[in-house]
């Protein structure tokens, strides 16, 4: 299927100019574009162009399917020792009072509210406090997995890890050697934001360094750790800055290949030390989306998260590259609310995202953490919601297809 103008017949306009014909021969040719050429499409292509080309390498890649799992969020904390000047989530430690700090059992307990509920992954990431560190977690990861060994952990950003060693005296590999052998499973791609350090100096210099954040993923790869990757893109970096960000990942998936997916995340303005800087439009978003398509080649998957850029835009980014939606993320902070995101409390119910996706001709696929298909929904009814006595959504259980 094809939602996107024809390839071929974007490329045989006569009004199409050189550079621009070059670079839609590439992609037909699967041939990688060059930074020059990925900076030309953020700053001329038309949209139209570029979204032609996204959909059609991700049609190549992955045809109609359009991914999603049954998740849920805990954020341990959202107090924080860094600063970081576009975060509306995390609170100071001397604001505590406006805060929360989770206590072990507290998000054990929140995991054993979904013992009767068909998610097949936790995500664990949040602010960074000295008492929550590697022993800390490794205890905890232990715990989720002896109570639910089939659940997916997914946890912690390397700011997350990299704190945890420096204070652990340990290197990147024996930290994550342990915690993989106490349970945990990937890594989700955040703390990533920008890593130019014209722009990393500006809005988050005190957290961990682009080298350092490669770093951690590339040791994460080489144990076998599979994990994702973002961007933050849509306040004060500029197009050379967003490209030399794909650029670095790009090279570290040739030297690994343990990325899954690029999400790239819309800065919101709402309750932050950059509210004076204006959010992305539309139009910028969609183009944003197009090119990481066309210039991550060699990153299966691309991500729309739809709490932060929302439903509907969400809906059009899947004719510009996008094939993955991420999952059902019963989320019982407000991290999202918080940066200013439609979205107060983000959850939507297996049948809501099933409909959401073929709403715009799409075909919904249930996956689990690293894309193994697990339902095809395109002709079976999705399970329909109900409440759980945790007054959560609850995710019935079904069966594999």
């Amino acid at each position: 299927m094809n939602n996107n103008p024809n390839i071929h017949i974007i490329l045989n306009n006569p009004n199409l100019v050189t550079p621009f014909k070059k670079i839609g021969e590439k992609v037909l040719n699967g041939e990688r574009i060059t930074f020059d050429e990925g900076v030309l499409l953020y700053q001329k292509a038309e949209l139209s162009y570029l979204g032609a080309l996204a959909n059609y390498i991700r049609e190549q890649k992955h045809s109609n399917y359009t991914y999603f799992n049954r998740n849920f969020h805990i954020e341990p904390t959202n107090l924080c020792i860094y600063t970081c000047k576009f975060c509306s989530y995390s609170r100071l430690i001397k604001q505590k009072e406006d805060g929360w700090v989770y206590s072990e059992k507290e998000m054990l307990d929140i995991v054993k509210s979904y013992d009767n509920q068909a998610v097949s992954e936790v995500h664990l990431v949040g602010g960074v406090l000295p008492h929550m560190g590697l022993e800390f977690f490794t205890s905890l990861i232990s715990k989720i997995k002896a109570h639910r060994p089939e659940l997916h952990v997914k946890a912690f950003t390397p700011v997350e890890y990299h704190y945890m060693c420096k204070r652990a005296k340990v290197s990147y590999h024996e930290a994550l050697k342990l915690l993989k052998e106490s349970g945990l499973d990937s890594i989700p791609g955040g703390g990533a934001e920008i890593f130019h350090d014209e722009v990393r100096d500006i809005i988050c210099k005190d957290k961990c360094n682009a080298e350092q954040w490669l770093e951690i993923h590339e040791t994460a790869h080489n144990l076998g750790i599979p994990s994702n990757c973002t961007m933050l893109y849509g306040h004060i970096e500029n197009y050379e800055h967003r490209v030399d960000h794909m650029e670095r990942l790009r090279q570290l998936q040739d030297r690994t290949n343990g990325f899954n997916c690029f999400i790239p995340l819309k800065f919101r303005n709402k309750n932050n030390e950059m509210s004076h800087i204006p959010e992305s439009n539309i139009l910028e978003d969609l183009r944003t989306y197009a090119v990481a398509r066309i210039y991550l080649d060699n990153i299966p998957h691309l991500k729309a998260y739809w709490p932060m850029i929302g439903r509907t835009t969400t809906q059009l980014l899947l004719n510009f590259g996008v094939n993955d939606v991420d999952g059902t993320i019963d989320d019982t902070t407000k991290i999202y609310s918080m940066a200013g995101s439609e979205e107060q409390r983000p959850a939507m119910s297996t049948a809501e995202l099933v409909k959401l996706i073929k709403n715009v001709g799409r075909h919904p696929i249930e996956r689990d953490s690293v894309y193994n298909q697990l339902t095809d929904y395109k002709e079976v009814e999705p399970p329909q919601p109900k409440a759980s006595n945790n007054g959560f959504i609850e995710l019935p259980v079904i069966g594999k297809n």
